[in-house]
């Protein structure tokens, strides 16, 4: 599947995480398991979460630390896929 089809697959998706004041490294774990078990997974991210910085950076930091590539970053939501 290409990046295209990811985001048409995703669209269906609710949200499986919430990013909030808490930060990022506290979900970091949870959505290791989800991509383990899942190929793609949206999260969401609270505005108490903004105090590490804008949305696409949250982003790219999840992505950073879980190995997992960005899809999209849509309004307060992110899709992270599974590499491999």
């Amino acid at each position: 599947m290409n990046r295209q089809e990811h985001r048409k697959s995703a669209t269906a998706l609710e949200p499986a995480l919430q990013v909030g004041k808490s930060g990022t490294g506290a979900v970091v774990d949870e959505l290791k398991t989800q991509l383990k078990k899942l190929k793609l997974v949206k999260v969401k991210f609270l505005k108490s979460a903004y105090f590490e910085g804008d949305k696409n950076e949250l982003a790219e930091k999840l992505a950073n630390m879980t190995g997992s590539e960005l899809i999209e970053v849509r309004g307060n939501t992110a899709v992270f896929r599974r590499k491999g």
